[in-house]
């Protein structure tokens, strides 16, 4: 049976809630296991600009709809942002009542493990494709439903668009921006969030944040696996960079280098990478470059990435001829899937692909796969495990695997005042379970350290600022079994 849910709690008809996600099959209770929010409970989330509220419209074994209520505070947030003081545009805005970037972040805090695609209750239903429909109420669209359509219809949704004259008495001032958008599309719930998470901002051409180039890396990440062949690729970046050449240049050129197709006319909007100064390397790439430098310096030839992800760093490993078995381990199975793609696997070389294989496995449970390895990472895994968890980790890692190097890459708490765009005691990602101090990393590092075996140094990633450290710090773990110079962790 068909159960409504707190409708009359807020009024809710057809056209009032910004977003709401339905499934229509026999298993369609899937989608509340893999959002992550039970269907008898209405959630309240405080939100840097205000309340988010979650709740079901309808839930049975064949219908399922989720819905997310904004409630945009824009008093609070003009207060906030002390540079619209006093100007009436900072108080009186459509920002309450439309799908904005607004929603991009809470899709992101609320819904975050779904997005990642991670649901242990429900580990098959996170990569079957379901039958899934999508409301989007007052989406503001700089560019009309042509514009909308060229951004949705390339990646698989049927599209019901439906607008409105900005006032029907005046119908010489023309249409209003504002639509209300139906899609459809049988895709893996993690990607059509994704889709909304990119695309909602990119539609009115607004952020209500800094956009500094930590947005590349998020840009980049929600984007894997397809605005790298999107049609639209390049007029994306730009609006959701918002227009900031430099880093529009950087990003787009890395989606070409994930497989994007060089278009012709690409040479008149991108300059040519040779003829342009790019801004400093990412933090992920330099945190990249500095695991692989520790790993080559680890002397090993058997190296394992738990937790690779995508595969980016596995890429990086391939190219140092050292390495001649490189492994990399996720629990996420699209998160290998991604990753089998990035590297090519299917078309490498024999001998390039007799180096590299993925496998599917958890840091929670001893795996006699995990032993014979010279070297092992974890890079920024251990803030994405519940407290108690690690203590398993630990475990399958430093006691049973026991490779001689182990690194470990964590974010710095103490620099999140350095990004502007991080609300004030939030973490950098919506499913961190925590954040640590350069103390509280050291004081657990050397605790493993001493119940182990192993010695362990630390270094810091990325720009330094005073007072708070570096935004990502590392961990260089020795095994006591080998032979070491004074007192480095360095091979004597």
């Amino acid at each position: 049976m068909i159960r409504p849910r707190y409708a009359t709690q807020f009024n809710i008809n057809g056209e009032s809630v910004l977003l709401s996600i339905s499934a229509s099959f026999r298993g369609a209770d899937n989608l509340s296991f893999l959002l992550h929010k039970h269907p008898d409970r209405f959630q309240t989330f405080d939100m840097s600009f205000g309340k988010a509220h979650v709740f079901y419209r309808e839930a049975s074994d064949e219908r399922v709809t989720a819905c997310l209520l904004l409630d945009v505070d824009p008093v609070g947030m003009a207060k906030k942002h002390r540079g619209q003081s006093g100007q009436l545009a900072g108080y009186v805005n459509d920002r309450p009542y439309v799908t904005s970037s607004f929603m991009s972040t809470a899709i992101a805090s609320i819904f975050g493990s779904a997005m990642a695609g991670r649901c242990n209750d429900r580990a098959d239903a996170v990569n079957t494709p379901m039958d899934l429909t999508i409301q989007l109420e007052s989406l503001p669209v700089k560019g009309g439903e042509a514009f909308l359509r060229s951004l949705f219809e390339p990646l698989g949704y049927d599209i019901e668009a439906h607008g409105a004259a900005l006032d029907e008495r005046f119908p010489e001032w023309g249409e209003s921006p504002y639509f209300s958008v139906r899609l459809r599309a049988n895709r893996l719930l993690c990607e059509v969030l994704n889709h909304l998470y990119v695309l909602i901002p990119v539609f009115d051409n607004q952020k209500h944040y800094f956009v500094g180039l930590d947005e590349i890396e998020k840009l980049l990440s929600k984007g894997e696996g397809w605005l790298a062949m999107h049609p639209c690729r390049d007029a994306i970046t730009r609006r959701y960079l918002r227009h900031q050449g430099g880093m529009v240049r950087q990003a787009v050129q890395r989606l070409k280098a994930d497989g994007g197709e060089i278009r012709e006319d690409d040479e008149d909007d991108i300059p040519d990478a040779s003829s342009v100064i790019l801004p400093t390397s990412s933090l992920n790439e330099q945190r990249y470059e500095s695991v692989a430098r520790e790993l080559v310096r680890s002397g090993g030839t058997r190296v394992i990435d738990l937790g690779c992800g995508d595969g980016k760093l596995l890429r990086r490993l391939m190219q140092k001829k050292q390495f001649t078995d490189i492994v990399g381990m996720d629990v996420s199975v699209r998160s290998l899937e991604i990753a089998s793609k990035r590297l090519r696997l299917d078309s490498l070389p024999p001998r390039q692909a007799e180096r590299i294989r993925l496998m599917h496995g958890s840091l929670m449970y001893r795996d006699t796969r995990l032993s014979g390895f010279d070297a092992a990472c974890l890079v920024e895994v251990i803030e994405h495990l519940d407290p108690p968890r690690l203590a398993a980790m630990q475990r399958v890692v430093f006691q049973h695997a026991r490779p001689q190097t182990v690194i470990v890459t964590t974010p710095n708490v103490e620099y999140n005042v350095m990004w502007e765009s991080l609300p004030a005691g939030n973490y950098r990602h919506s499913d961190h379970r925590f954040e640590w101090t350069r103390e509280e990393f050291q004081a657990w590092s050397t605790t493993v350290a001493n119940e182990h075996g192993y010695t362990v140094r630390f270094e810091g990633i990325g720009p330094e600022a005073e007072g708070v450290g570096t935004p990502t710090q590392m961990a260089v773990f020795r095994c006591r079994d080998e032979v070491f110079g004074e007192a480095t962790g360095e091979p004597s």
